[in-house]
């Protein structure tokens, strides 16, 4: 049997997606190199490793075993290749990060910094939704993902970094825009488009809604926070979203953030990654980067209350609304 690291690398992110069309996406390659590359491995292999059910695709029972030892296989590699950088330093080396869609407006400013610092280095970013950076932590895609507080019983390693105020927008003519102290159940007369079930920040919300008696739902779902800040501007509702995503709008008067009793609901971004993995001397430049300098990233309306802020984890201080 002649099975290439080609091979077994197509195979495996083929079975991982269960899908010829994403597998060719995440490897930046085109449907019919992957569909080649399969049918050479089950040349080699003498067995169907796939079968196509309508859309769907399925593994045989030879696949699922090839791909428990594929995955093992391409994990000691990865483990190698962190093995090299380690000898080679900070010279040379790569690194792969995933960020939260809302993470993406520091995110990118951030790695930029990062990587001029460091030339030598490849970054590899990628921006993705929240269900889908807690699979990449699961199959150890990914040396960091940033992302708002992953949830309990998964071995992770999360250190909060940086504030992520959650704030109420409006359009500038809302009747709300301008009153000060807003009562929080005068809420209960708006409507609101939000995030749509499912994602952090309106996990967050739902949250803070239901501790004080407030049950809302959304007249709206979108499935961007750039979605719900041309609704809120149309006039379509209320919106819910980080603090670092609206700073152009509300500077140039698109919108405006409302004095509501309770908010900002107060959360924080945190750099996640596998418990037990090891970091290369790339990872550990850029994890001490990200927790020593990330609030340089904030938006200027937020830097006057950082120091006052105390991170949960470092106090005992639980996160609000998480």
């Amino acid at each position: 049997m002649n099975i290439t690291l080609r091979q077994l690398k197509v195979f495996e992110a083929v079975a991982r997606n269960r899908s010829y069309t994403k597998a060719a996406e995440a490897l930046h390659l085109s449907q019919p190199a992957v569909s080649m590359q399969i049918r050479q491995l089950e040349d080699n292999c003498g067995l169907p490793l796939f079968e196509q059910m309508g859309k769907q695709t399925f593994l045989t029972p030879a696949g699922e075993e090839l791909f428990r030892y594929a995955s093992r296989i391409l994990e000691q590699l990865g483990e190698i290749q962190t093995l090299f950088d380690e000898l080679r330093g900070l010279e040379r080396g790569a690194i792969s990060i995933s960020v939260a869609t809302t993470a993406s407006h520091f995110a990118t400013r951030l790695l930029a910094e990062f990587a001029e610092r460091n030339p030598g280095i490849t970054v590899s970013l990628d921006v993705s939704n929240r269900e889908q950076l807690l699979r990449q932590l699961d199959a150890n895609e990914r040396d960091f993902v940033i992302m708002g507080r992953p949830p309990e019983g998964r071995s992770l390693i999360a250190e909060p970094f940086m504030e992520n105020p959650l704030v109420m927008i409006a359009r500038p003519d809302h009747p709300l825009a301008g009153v000060k102290r807003i009562a929080f159940d005068r809420l209960a007369e708006e409507r609101f488009v939000m995030r749509e079930k499912g994602s952090g920040t309106r996990g967050a919300i739902e949250r803070f809604f239901e501790a004080r008696g407030l049950h809302h739902e959304a007249t709206m779902e979108l499935a961007s926070n750039e979605a719900i800040k041309q609704a809120v501007m149309a006039g379509l509702g209320l919106g819910i979203v980080s603090q670092h995503i609206i700073s152009l709008e509300v500077d140039t008067g698109r919108l405006v953030v409302l004095d509501v009793e309770g908010f900002p609901i107060m959360r924080h971004w945190y750099l996640v990654q596998r418990e037990g993995k090891r970091l290369s001397p790339v990872s550990q430049a850029f994890r001490s980067f990200v927790l020593s300098e990330a609030t340089r990233f904030m938006p200027s309306a937020m830097l006057g209350a950082v120091n006052d802020v105390v991170l949960p984890g470092k106090s005992g201080e639980r996160e609000a609304g998480v």
